[in-house]
């Protein structure tokens, strides 16, 4: 029998990091702001393998801000590629985290769920986020990448399309603010 390729996984925001310093965390992928400080939380964890991405939450380009580019979603998925190298030797347990644990980091367990069960179609995938943290809002832009990177074929977009529409259903105060932070085009085509 095949292993899991990634045992257990967990999503969350920098308030939350402290939750999970006693859960066996052995993989980190941590996704920052680019001038936002080390998180202070990763000092009380066990010995773990962390990697560090830095980029705004942005999906068009904005004055002042990084925008997330495809050279980030390569670097998640090298990141994918060697937990399941690893996952392979020994039982793993992988958190990703951003500021809210809503948005990049979705994004970003999306792809590295897709990659690591490449028999689930798009929407099951994106399921599977969703039921690991209810909140899930995946980032528009970084998902087209691995869109294409992971050969979905537009099938991942329109299944990340489907979960920003039932968020605004059960949130609809959720179109006000993603439109505040410029993030309107998600917040559309979810209406569409």
């Amino acid at each position: 029998m095949k292993p899991e390729p990634i045992s257990l996984h967990t999503v969350c925001g920098l308030e939350e990091l402290g939750h999970h310093s006693t859960r066996g965390v052995t993989h980190v992928l941590s996704i920052l702001d680019p001038a936002w400080p080390e998180p202070e939380a990763f000092g009380t964890y066990d010995a773990h393998h962390r990697t560090t991405l830095r980029f705004h939450d942005i999906i068009a380009p904005t004055e002042g801000q990084i925008l997330p580019e495809r050279r980030d979603v390569e670097a998640i998925l090298r990141f994918g590629e060697e937990l399941a190298a690893e996952t392979a030797r020994r039982k793993t347990h992988l958190l990703i985290h951003c500021h809210a644990g809503i948005s990049r980091s979705t994004a970003a367990m999306t792809m590295l769920l897709g990659q690591a069960h490449p028999d689930l179609d798009a929407q099951a995938v994106v399921a599977k986020v969703h039921s690991l943290r209810e909140k899930a809002w995946p980032n528009a832009r970084l998902i087209a990448f691995a869109d294409e990177a992971l050969g979905y074929d537009g099938s991942l977009t329109e299944a990340v399309r489907r979960l920003h529409a039932e968020q605004l259903r059960v949130r609809p105060h959720l179109a006000e603010l993603m439109r505040g932070l410029g993030r309107g085009r998600e917040v559309d085509a979810a209406l569409a």
